[in-house]
């Protein structure tokens, strides 16, 4: 069993209507490179959120995701799924 973290930025886009949806996610190399990329996607969108995800690739096991930086708007179903910004 070889644990693995991936660390992600999301940017958050507004939809059509008004909406806030996620846009498509960014696999970065480390927390810092992940927290700046979602600094700069919150620049020019209407939010970002930085995470990471520790678990097994070979069994799909995977604890929750833990939030690294949250900015701007972002959508409350997908700030419950991943927890609270630290």
């Amino acid at each position: 069993m070889a644990i693995m973290t991936y660390y992600v930025a999301l940017p958050i886009l507004e939809g059509e209507e008004g909406d806030l949806v996620p846009g498509e996610a960014v696999e970065l190399q480390s927390e810092y490179a992940a927290r700046s990329r979602a600094a700069a996607l919150a620049s020019k969108h209407a939010g970002a959120i930085a995470f990471s995800r520790s678990g097994d690739p070979s069994t799909g096991e995977f604890e929750p995701a833990v939030v690294l930086a949250s900015h701007g708007s972002i959508p409350a179903d997908l700030a419950d799924m991943v927890g609270s910004a630290s």
